[in-house]
């Protein structure tokens, strides 16, 4: 199991990913990314989906027409971990 993150790491952490912040009174962070179109959502949830499994480290989303929003913690530590940074990096790369 991942180890959850102190403080100073999330804030670390979130300063090096673009766009991703805290959700209020929740361990956790999100990001709503908007594409041109509802094909572009979908296929970046695609895309993304391999990755999540290959890491066995799933999101929390939901997509309404060209924006998919994204939550991210990890439930067996309780909150964020570095599998929750890795993945929004990877998200961010391959939105």
């Amino acid at each position: 199991m991942a180890d959850k993150l102190s403080e100073a790491e999330t804030t670390a952490a979130l300063a090096s990913l673009d766009g991703w912040e805290r959700v209020h009174n929740r361990d956790a962070i999100q990001k709503m990314f908007k594409f041109k179109n509802f094909l572009d959502a979908f296929a970046f949830m695609t895309r993304i989906a391999p990755v999540a499994e290959e890491m066995n480290h799933h999101p929390e989303w939901s997509n309404v027409y060209n924006r998919v929003e994204v939550t991210l913690t990890t439930h067996d530590a309780g909150g964020l971990t570095d599998l929750d940074i890795q993945l929004a990096g990877k998200m961010d790369g391959l939105s």
